[in-house]
């Protein structure tokens, strides 16, 4: 699903304006962005959890060449879905 897919979604479930739907999907993921970017976890009950997790530094190989590369250590985003969706999946 598209982001356009989406804002159209919420605006038909919800009843409002796409622009609105939009307005709002874009205030969410700034919420979940900035909190993520200090550090702290949202928590969405029932849906799942974002969380920032750190990836270790590791060798990797550069596809075109075969040469071994040093990876550095990196924070990444991650996402463990809640038991409602994990059920609602299945």
């Amino acid at each position: 699903m598209t982001k356009a897919e989406l804002v159209e979604r919420m605006a038909k479930d919800a009843k409002i304006t796409k622009k609105a739907a939009e307005a709002a999907l874009d205030s969410f993921t700034m919420c979940v962005r900035d909190s993520l970017r200090r550090g702290k976890r949202v928590g969405l009950v029932g849906f799942g959890t974002f969380s920032v997790g750190r990836r270790a530094a590791r060798n990797g190989r550069n596809p075109q060449t075969g040469e071994t590369i040093k990876i550095k250590a990196a924070k990444v985003p991650r996402f463990k879905p809640g038991k409602v969706l994990k059920d609602a999946i299945r």
